[in-house]
């Protein structure tokens, strides 16, 4: 088992649905995934910025994956999670309808983007996955936030005002 695993490459997906459709991130980006909370509103924060929540004392600002990829809105349900992952320095939670598996997919199953997949810009994709008879979308973290977004989400002045609303 270990020689196969040196002769083939492979990468540790956490799987999440997004609007009917199968999205993978590595899952070294991954801190944590957890179950919908309360998240208190910020003012003046982009429109996918749903808020931020109190993770054991630290403030987490949480973004809408649906309203980010401009995928319409949706009721959040039983299923609905929170994945808390690392993008570009942030520390950020990202809300999806539902969270699959942990999958370990073969490098070589993972193909580079088309130009658009079901209106995610390809600009936020890393490659697609194939697992069978699936395709799972594979997101490029450190382009879903512009450099400006992840500036106005680390200052601290968006954390003093977190800290006031909670």
């Amino acid at each position: 088992m270990q020689a196969e695993k040196q002769t083939v490459s492979e990468e540790q997906l956490v799987v999440f649905e997004l609007a009917g459709e199968t999205y993978g991130v590595e899952i070294a980006t991954v801190h944590e995934i957890i179950r919908m909370q309360d998240i208190t509103d910020i003012p003046r924060t982009p429109e996918f910025v749903e808020g931020v929540i109190n993770l054991r004392g630290r403030i987490i600002p949480v973004i809408d994956l649906r309203k980010r990829f401009g995928l319409g809105v949706a009721e959040q349900t039983q299923s609905s999670r929170i994945i808390v992952v690392e993008v570009g320095g942030v520390t950020v939670g990202m809300i999806v309808d539902s969270v699959s598996e942990v999958l370990r997919l073969p490098a070589n199953n993972i193909e580079p983007p088309p130009a658009v997949i079901s209106g995610v810009d390809a600009a936020y994709l890393r490659g697609v996955g194939k697992m069978d008879d699936q395709l799972i979308i594979l997101l490029e973290l450190s382009k879903v936030l512009e450099k400006e977004e992840k500036k106005q989400l680390q200052q601290e002045s968006f954390q003093e005002v977190a800290a006031t609303q909670e």
